[in-house]
């Protein structure tokens, strides 16, 4: 049986407590760890690279949003919260469900069924790193192309699907950014932030922003801000 690892944040025992119970009857989640707090949770996912989160909102100091825009790499996310009204943002932030607490047992098995779902898809896509020269087919609509990966200049995230930038041209595909980045050659393409990635061989300029970030214009034109985390990790991967 394929299992998967789940982190559960939230700053209510009782509230993970009742996650963990829930889980119980699914035994393919198992729980690797909890936090409290949103400085914690980071430390923690960094640590056990979970696929999925149960994740409240409303928390001290910082909110499960703020959570995910400090993340680079987000696993799947299930928001859990006693408030309803945030349900739009979550889906805005490409979470998978929003639960409601207290945790109703029937629409838990539904999005477990959901969960898995993704997990499964994700699972049939290939780790293998693509070679540069290789061709790859888009559809998009009525519009076909074959284009070399090493065309592809920009990517962006757009809810479910990516925004493919090569030549003069755009496509979409119905690929998440995590899924892409995971495909592509990590020498030449570089996750800018959580949304968007660049191929680094067309960077026209790099500019100092402030809190440490860095601002890239590329060759296209296209300016892209570069996360505060992701601008250090820019730095000392482009040093000797």
């Amino acid at each position: 049986m394929k299992t998967y690892k789940a982190v559960i944040i939230d700053d209510e025992r009782l509230a993970r407590e009742e996650v963990k119970r829930a889980l119980k009857k699914y035994p393919e989640f198992i729980v690797v760890g909890e936090a409290n707090n949103v400085d914690a949770a980071i430390k923690l996912i960094a640590n056990k690279d979970p696929d999925l989160l149960f994740l409240d909102i409303h928390m001290p100091e910082k909110s499960g949003f703020d959570l995910l825009e400090e993340l680079t790499t987000v696993p799947e996310v299930v928001f859990t919260t006693a408030y309803d009204q945030y349900a739009v943002k979550a889906f805005e932030l490409n979470a998978l469900d929003y639960l409601v607490k207290p945790l109703r047992e029937e629409r838990f098995a539904k999005t477990i069924e959901k969960v898995k779902q993704e997990l499964a898809e994700k699972a049939k896509v290939s780790q293998d790193v693509l070679p540069m020269h290789k061709k790859i087919f888009i559809k998009d609509g009525e519009s076909c192309y074959f284009i070399p990966i090493s065309d592809i200049y920009y990517i962006e995230s757009m809810e479910n699907y990516a925004r493919l930038y090569f030549g003069d041209k755009k496509a979409m595909i119905k690929r998440s950014l995590n899924l892409l980045e995971k495909k592509l050659d990590t020498t030449v393409f570089f996750r800018a932030n959580r949304s968007q990635i660049i191929n680094t061989h067309f960077i026209k300029e790099i500019h100092p922003h402030f809190n440490n970030k860095l601002h890239i214009i590329l060759i296209s034109g296209e300016k892209i801000e570069v996360s505060s985390r992701q601008s250090v990790k820019f730095k000392n991967w482009n040093s000797l």
